[in-house]
Order: C-alpha cells, then structure tokens, then sequence
C-alpha cells in the first residue's frame, strides 16, 4: 500500500467515527487500527501522516501515542519513535495469567457485591455476542465479548481491579481478537460463557472462580494458536 492510500485509508476510517477529544478520539481509532491489524506489529508509526489523516495537530497525537503507550499497544527505542508493539507469546501469557487471575476475583467479588440488575445485564450481553456475530461481524461480535468481561468486572465494585484490569485489557485486545476468529474455538466459548453466567446468578463464588479461571486457561490456548496460524500465514506468502 502507498502511502497516499494509507493516509487516505486511515482518514476515511476517522470519518465514520463520533468524534471526543483530539487525544482521546484519536487513541480511540489508533487502537482499532492495531487491533484489526491496518497498523501491524512492530510497524513505525508514522506521526506527520497520522496527524494528517486524523485532521489534528501533532501535539494531540503525540498525547494519544502517550495514552496507548501506558496501555503496552506504542513502545518507543532509542531514539523516540514510535512503533506499534510487538509482545513475544511469552510476554502476552504472562499478562493472560494476570488477566486470569483478576477476573477469577471479579467473578467472586461480582458473586457477593453485584446487583441483581447487574447480573442479568451480564447474561443479556452474553446473549447478544451470538447475535452480533450473525448480524453485524466478527468484530462486533468480539466488542460485546469485551463488554461481557468487563461488566463482571464492574459488577465487583471495586474501583482498583477494574482500573487494573482494564490495562491487561488493551494489551490483549488485538491477541483476543486474533484468538476470537478461531471458529474451532466458538463452541467452547460459548458454553464457557453459560458457565459462568450460571455461576454468578448462582452467587457460586467458587464455581465463578472456577469457571472464569478455566476461560483465561483456554484463551491462551487458542492465542497461542492463533498467533501460530498467522506466523504460518505470514511464512506461506
């Protein structure tokens, strides 16, 4: 692809998007942009025609790479440019571990401290993956199945662990996606999912625990697949 194309690519993707803060709007499409893969691992991120194609100045963009920098998805080297981060499988199991062990604690935090309302938004939005994925693609599909997670999050009620975990999050964004496009891996999902919505209107703290610890287990799995199958991918072209 040409730059110009990128550049136009890019502004044309902006456009459709709600506008917010020129850091926080620009964050915002600079994630999707990595998560679905149009800015690639290890790839330089290339300030002037970012800037250019959101129709902001450098100075909200540099804010913006700041942001996705604290969330892992922008490393600087040493001459302080930027580059779309590039974790190995080890890195990216190491924060799964962390993300596993913080939603097993949500799941017993939401079992005692979450509402009932709460609960059956939870199960609503598990509901609504399937339907997503049948009407509006893989990637809504995959927003709602983010949604599912940190609403048992939020339904804990407590302020550190989401604020923690909502870090691990956007690290695994882009590797959760990769794994969610896996359809070997959809039906296991789902019944992984019924699992631990039963467990939390259960208020089953044990078998919460149990069942959001099982669903990080298998999602390193599946990443682990899945990255394997883009490597391959990569090597056959």
């Amino acid at each position: 692809m040409t730059d110009t194309a990128w550049t136009n690519e890019l502004r044309n993707f902006v456009d459709l998007k709600p506008r917010q803060s020129l850091a926080a709007d620009a964050a915002n499409n600079l994630r999707e942009f990595i998560l679905l893969g149009k800015l690639a691992p290890g790839m330089p991120v290339r300030e002037r025609d970012l800037a250019e194609a959101f129709g902001i100045s450098r100075t909200p963009l540099k804010e913006a790479l700041r942001i996705l920098e604290t969330e892992g998805l922008i490393v600087y080297g040493p001459t302080r440019r930027p580059r779309v981060a590039d974790p190995s499988l080890d890195e990216i199991n190491d924060w799964l571990r962390v993300q596993g062990a913080l939603e097993a604690l949500a799941g017993e935090l939401a079992c005692a401290n979450a509402t009932d309302a709460q609960i059956k938004q939870i199960e609503q939005i598990n509901t609504a993956i399937k339907e997503a994925r049948d009407t509006q693609g893989q990637l809504e599909a995959f927003r709602m199945d983010m949604r599912f997670h940190e609403a048992i999050v939020a339904a804990s009620g407590n302020a550190a662990l989401a604020e923690t975990h909502a870090t691990y999050n956007a690290r695994l964004w882009r590797v959760r996606f990769l794994s969610s496009q896996r359809k070997a891996s959809r039906d296991a999902t789902r019944n992984e999912h019924k699992d631990i919505v039963a467990a939390l209107k259960a208020r089953d703290t044990a078998a919460a625990r149990a069942a959001l610890t099982n669903h990080l287990r298998t999602a390193e799995v599946n990443i682990a697949a899945a990255v394997r199958e883009m490597e391959n991918t990569k090597e056959a072209k």
